[in-house]
């Protein structure tokens, strides 16, 4: 039997909490934050200029996977990644002895090992 017309269709189920261990779904009512915006963090043009004029001088991924193969099997660098975590608004923010080239692959995995939830848990 078939549901008639008018009947609403089933909803999916909302993805669980980004903080391990909550029993909630999203939106959780205890770990919910207000991001800020990109500029806000400080990813604004001086970042990008900083950005493009380390990735131009590194362009290849020293990410934990890339760094143990040879130079010419490495990923090309898409990301300045902050050593520190604290982003560019951070002390050191701009300066090129915290940051370190990654691809799109080990920056990924780097962000979810040292934030659990990822971005979303900020």
């Amino acid at each position: 039997m078939h549901p008639a017309p008018d009947d609403p269709m089933p909803r999916r189920l909302a993805p669980p909490c980004s903080r391990p261990g909550c029993p909630h779904r999203k939106p959780c009512p205890e770990h919910r934050t207000k991001r800020g915006s990109a500029r806000a963090k400080g990813y604004d043009a001086r970042w990008e200029n900083t950005r493009r004029e380390f990735l131009d001088e590194h362009p290849l991924c020293e990410g934990d996977d890339c760094l143990t193969l040879p130079p010419d099997q490495r990923s090309p660098a898409e990301h300045a990644d902050h050593i520190d975590g604290l982003g560019p608004n951070g002390p050191r923010g701009h300066d090129w002895d915290n940051l370190r080239p990654m691809c799109q692959r080990c920056h990924a995995r780097r962000t979810a090992r040292d934030q659990p939830g990822g971005w979303n848990a900020r």
